[in-house]
């Protein structure tokens, strides 16, 4: 049923109602929804109802009339303050000229509104301010020239040029107008004064020409035999370098009609041309066919005319043996032809022109004019010609290209006397030499970019060199109701549509390059400051220039009036060079200060016209080429009615997905424009509904059933049960059964529950790998207590520490260690359980969700911090768990330090698969020779080991790790090569990268190694029941392939840290993605990006945290303990690695008096007896003081 009813979607599902769609009037041309005003007007607060209609009491002369009632408690409202109110969201032509109060609105007998019965405005009223007409000479002058390019039939003095319309290229158009009638004027006051009397003010008092270099005129007369240096005005030569120049023009001086220097992005193209040692990155093509050869000589012709009517056309450029490159502009330039002969036995004729001039290597010679050749050939099976034009873009542009195409349809018609005269290039010229000087571009530059010393880098792709390369291109329309929202809220903020893709764009660079302040290129049309006709002027006006938007907690409204403001300034420095910008910049060269290019162009509609189908019968297009030396191109086409999204991208680069992007970007842009105008511009979301489920739930669909709800210790008693005799764990010789363990640990537990340790209790297990430790383990289980591994090589006052903080109520020990503790110490060599009783324990039952032990992990403030780890968790990580499938023939090596996480995998993964535990000894491990014949005599199956610890062992385990299951290797960063070896000559049967911190439970995510590649080896996709999650700032995912913070979600994720509130609610927060309210992610600290196949890149720490040797460390907890010797004042600790592969700790100290030399055997000690070996570092440096940046922050990289 189609109601009449006018409404729109609210971002939450709730409709607003707008009116009845025979409420919508036409004023002035534009096409207004009565019901949006009148709902407007009822938000302010006083007014009570309201409602607006269009009214025509005098003839020719209708108006906006608002009718309202007045809200409780107000008598009376001032009409200005209505008209602010609506200016606030509405375009100008949408405020009422009229406001009435009334007591309350008519209505019917049915109750409805009755708009016949509103009274007619009084003449008071009517006299109130609305509509008012241009007012003296200047406004009226302009007004013209608005209602001629606008196509509005009234202008009135309030309004406002982009409200209307008016555009960049519109804009050209006007002030070249306005000079043609004596108005001095420029582009900047157009942006920053848009309204017809703020122009005609601004305008009315300046001197004409204002703004407008006076162009000298060319002295080179027709017939000229000799060229000196007084006729060129324009470039400063000796008569020696004109000679050399004339020398190279076929005909001599007699065919040179003009020299002057190259404009801006010349210069650069330029450069281009000549490092590109095959090929040309700036020539383009446009193929068509044509139906027979009458047709093809009559378009050369035709472009033969318009060469002969343009100089950029006729124009050569010369460089060798001159201080600078310069163009000359010859008299006579034909058009260079040639056909070709392609073989139709090798397929499509126009395919094989496009591979016999592919730009990688086929060059235009740029020393001949005119820079640009129309080669043809034959294609006899189709019965037509097939053509390319091939061009320089030194010559020609997108505005360009649009003009030559006009020009050519003149021709064709047989109707050159439409066209205007000939715009002469050297103006443009002229205009980029001796317009804005030099010091103040250099001035504008420094205070945009002066403190921007990084570069905006998407995806982190950084090449701009151009070596024309091919580039994938995504091309897509913008729905038409998304184009109208978004160039009606361009009108009501009174900017160009422009300002809104300008800002868009920049939030998705700020998205894919994980920055809020970005800085892009900008394609800048170059037409601005020229004088009249510029805008149908032909050669290479555009210029990029960088443009710098800053995407943060600023409002979307602010964000795109700051942006607008932004542009207006870079458009008054339009012919300043790229390279004087990123001179001015922080980000020295040849690091690019930017790699993302936004080309905003204005298109018009594709004529249909009978002379237009005329002109151009028998000529059809086949496609034209895009191309770009930058890695990330966008061009937006301005289609007038709509918008065109085309994207220009290297390989790395998934050009439609960036289309996607900014897509989606501009549609909740567009959103909170509408209905949150102070909602956060970092807020606007860029990846699509697709990609974001992609990211969120496929990579994600880890689901696997395993015994949630079951506890360890429940778990390996019904091993126990199921297979009493099978080996549990050896060592040294000694085995023992999963009956004879499991006896051992009753035994102990009953011992503990003796003690007075209470479920949840803490005992801490001070031993080396050992049958005892496990047995000690499960008996801390058993008895529905915490244990607590200890690392039996730590400093006294670290394991104390541990002990203290963890309350432990008990330390399991040997009576060999030396450790002084308030806890009940048990020396287990000496202790004799035989009279207990060796049967599991009775106690009730115990939750999954129960801490199973506490993990100590470095902390930054200086102390470690122990993370809680609940049974659920451990049960996730070895069964069912998606990336290895342990069972009970698995003989699985102990080689982990106990106080690290990885031994929950050696201990647990055989324990609760009813494996084996191999306990390898310390001397054995740090023995090669024994570690290998230790695995081999014991046939282990399964082996975790750290990176570090892997590459120094890696060649003389090989016959070990052939004979293995399972090799899974972590903690750190994997060396290709040395993996690549192992592949090569021992592989085992399953190679895995694994990655996960303590606080998810040893392994978040596992990437099984089938081959080396050239990049790094991915940390690879999520394990069972686990998920991750590439996050922003924000909390929001980040596109696919962009750096982003690593959350991991899923049962794997600890119940927080012991006695750390505040760094518990920091570091594990709630999960947005799971529909449990107590769900919750940690937030990990590393860098991260997906991979197009669902597997994760680690990129490094986003912090100062970093890994030795497979441990994690706070070099904060270092800095904290050097801090606290006597002599150090100062304490920085950075981790180096000045040669490959070889990572260590290096700490930089100043001492409490100056000029005291520090001794570094002293701190190396301090240090020793605080720290774990591996957190002390290598190496010491002595300086008289810390460097810091200009910011007073430390400078790391000094």
């Amino acid at each position: 049923y189609r109601t009449g009813d006018l409404g729109r979607y609210l971002p939450d599902g709730n409709i607003e109602y707008l009116g009845r769609n025979d409420d919508q009037v036409k004023i002035r041309g534009f096409r207004i929804e009565l019901g949006e005003i009148d709902a407007r007007l009822t938000k302010h607060p006083a007014v009570h109802e309201a409602v607006v209609i269009a009214r025509e009491d005098v003839p020719g002369d209708k108006r906006l009339v608002a009718y309202y009632t007045l809200a409780a408690g107000h008598t009376s409202v001032d009409i200005d303050s209505l008209r602010a109110h609506l200016q606030e969201k509405l375009p100008e032509y949408m405020v009422p000229a009229v406001y009435i109060v009334l007591e309350k609105l008519p209505l019917t007998p049915n109750g409805k509104l009755d708009r016949k019965a509103l009274p007619a405005p009084d003449s008071e009223a009517l006299s109130s301010r609305g509509y008012e007409a241009p007012q003296g000479e200047t406004e009226t002058q302009i007004a013209v020239i608005w209602q001629d390019l606008l196509g509005v039939a009234r202008i009135g003095r309030h309004d406002n040029f982009f409200e209307l319309g008016g555009h960049s290229l519109l804009a050209v158009s006007l002030i070249g107008r306005m000079r043609h009638v004596g108005l001095s004027a420029d582009v900047k006051t157009l942006f920053s004064q848009p309204t017809l009397a703020a122009l005609a003010r601004a305008v009315g008092g300046a001197e004409p020409g204002n703004g407008e270099v006076n162009v000298p005129a060319n002295l080179i007369t027709q017939g000229c035999e000799r060229i000196t240096p007084d006729l060129l005005p324009l470039i400063s030569l000796t008569q020696a370098q004109i000679d050399q120049v004339v020398a190279c023009v076929p005909g001599g001086a007699a065919n040179v009609q003009d020299i002057y220097p190259l404009a801006p992005l010349q210069e650069g193209i330029l450069y281009h041309h000549i490092a590109a040692e095959q090929g040309d990155p700036y020539v383009l093509h446009s193929q068509f066919t044509l139906s027979d050869r009458q047709r093809l000589e009559a378009f050369a012709n035709a472009l033969q005319q318009v060469i002969d009517r343009h100089d950029i056309l006729r124009t050569a450029v010369i460089w060798q043996g001159l201080d600078e490159p310069l163009q000359v502009v010859w008299r006579k330039a034909e058009l260079s032809m040639e056909q070709v002969h392609p073989d139709p036995r090798n397929g499509d004729i126009a395919r094989q022109l496009r591979e016999r001039f592919d730009i990688r290597h086929s060059r235009l010679d740029l020393t001949r004019a005119p820079l640009m050749q129309l080669v043809f050939a034959e294609d006899e099976a189709c019965q037509r010609w097939v053509v390319m034009l091939r061009f320089h873009h030194m010559a020609l542009d997108h505005t360009t290209l649009e003009v030559v195409r006009h020009e050519i349809q003149a021709y064709l018609l047989d109707q050159p006397d439409t066209l205007g005269a000939a715009i002469p290039y050297r103006n443009y010229v002229a205009q980029a030499r001796l317009g804005v000087s030099r010091e103040e571009q250099e001035a504008f530059f420094h205070d945009m970019l002066g403190d921007v010393d990084e570069p905006t880098l998407p995806f982190g792709v950084s090449d701009v060199q151009g070596d024309g390369q091919p580039v994938k291109e995504a091309t897509c329309v913008l729905p038409s109701t998304l184009s109208l929202r978004l160039r009606a809220s361009a009108r009501q903020l009174g900017v160009s549509a422009a300002s809104l893709h300008h800002l868009a764009w920049a939030q998705v660079l700020g998205r894919v390059s994980g920055k809020q302040d970005v800085v892009f290129g900008t394609v800048l049309m170059g037409r601005m400051l020229g004088g009249e006709g510029t805008e149908r002027a032909l050669g290479m006006f555009i210029n990029t220039l960088p443009l710098r938007v800053v995407v943060n907690e600023q409002g979307v409204r602010a964000g795109v009036r700051a942006t607008h403001e932004r542009l207006t300034e870079l458009l008054g420095h339009e012919h300043a060079s790229l390279a004087l910008a990123q001179r001015c910049s922080g980000v020295a060269a040849p690091t690019p200060l930017f790699s993302a290019l936004l080309n905003y162009r204005h298109s018009a509609p594709a004529s249909v016209s009978e002379q237009a189908m005329q002109a151009w019968q028998g000529i059809d297009a086949l496609s034209s080429e895009e191309r770009t030396n930058y890695p990330l191109t966008l061009n937006i086409d301005d289609l007038g009615d709509g918008f065109s999204l085309n994207v220009l991208a290297v390989a790395d680069i998934d050009a439609q997905r960036v289309c996607d992007y900014m897509q989606t970007v501009l549609s909740h842009l567009v959103e909170a424009l509408e209905s949150a105008p102070d909602s956060a511009v970092c807020g606007l979301p860029i990846v699509p509904e697709a990609e974001r489920q992609q990211l969120l739930v496929a990579f994600n669909d880890t689901a696997r059933d395993y015994p949630q709800q079951q506890t360890v210790h429940g778990l390996f008693e019904a091993h126990v049960r199921n297979n009493p005799e099978a080996c549990a764990a050896i060592h040294d010789g000694v085995a023992l059964s999963y009956t004879e363990l499991n006896t051992r640990a009753n035994r102990l537990a009953r011992h503990l529950l003796g003690l007075g340790v209470q479920p949840g209790d803490s005992v801490a297990i001070l031993l080396e790998r050992s049958l005892d430790l496990l047995a000690s383990q499960l008996a801390v289980l058993k008895c529905a207590a915490v244990y607590v591994p200890l690392d039996i090589h730590a400093p006294v006052e670290r394991q104390s520490f541990m002990i203290e903080d963890s309350r432990a109520r008990v330390l399991l020990t040997h009576s060999q260690v030396s450790l002084t503790t308030g806890a009940q110490r048990v020396d287990l060599d000496g202790l004799t359980l035989e009279r207990l009783k060796g049967t599991d324990l009775a106690l009730p039952p115990q939750s999954s969700e129960s801490v199973a032990y506490i993990m100590y992990t470095s902390g930054s403030t200086g102390t470690p911090k122990g993370v809680l780890v609940p049974h659920r968790a451990i049960s996730r990580l070895v069964i069912n768990n998606g990336y290895a499938d342990f069972d009970a023939q698995d003989r699985v090596a102990f080689a982990s330090n106990p106080a690290f996480d990885a031994s929950t995998l050696d201990v647990w993964a055989p324990l609760l698969n009813g494996g084996c535990v191999v306990v390898i000894g310390q001397n054995d491990l740090l023995s090669p020779p024994n570690f290998q014949r230790l695995l081999l005599e014991q046939s282990v199956t399964v082996l975790w080991m750290t990176a570090g610890l892997f590459h120094q062992y890696a060649s003389g385990l090989g016959e070990a790790f052939s004979r293995l299951r399972y090799l899974i290797v972590g903690g750190d960063v994997l060396d290709p090569a040395v993996i690549g070896r192992v592949l090569a000559n021992n592989p085992p049967q399953h190679l895995l990268n694994g990655y996960g911190p303590t606080e998810a439970t040893t392994f978040s995510a596992t990437y099984e190694i089938v081959s080396v590649g050239n990049g790094s080896i991915p940390i690879g996709k999520p394990v069972g029941n686990s998920r991750l999650y590439v996050l922003d700032n924000q909390g929001q995912p980040v596109p696919l392939g962009v750096p982003g913070e690593l959350y991991i979600g899923g049962q794997g994720v600890a119940r927080g840290y012991l006695h750390r509130d505040e760094l518990t609610l920091e570091r594990f927060v709630a999960d947005p993605f799971d529909s449990d309210p107590q769900a919750r992610l940690y937030r990990t600290g590393d860098l991260v990006r997906w991979r197009a196949d669902g597997n994760l890149e680690y990129l490094g720490r986003n912090d100062e945290q970093v890994k030795i040797r497979g441990f994690r460390v706070e070099l904060g907890e270092i800095e904290a303990r050097l801090a606290e010797h006597a002599e150090v004042r100062e304490a920085v600790v950075l981790c180096r690695q000045d040669a490959p592969g070889d990572k260590r700790l290096v700490a930089y100290v100043t001492a409490q008096q100056p000029e005291t030399a520090l001794d570094i055997e002293h701190l190396r000690s301090h240090l020793q007896g605080l720290l774990p070996d591996y957190m002390v570092p290598a190496a010491y440096v002595q300086l008289d003081s810390l460097p810091l940046t200009a910011n007073g922050k430390l400078d790391r990289k000094a």
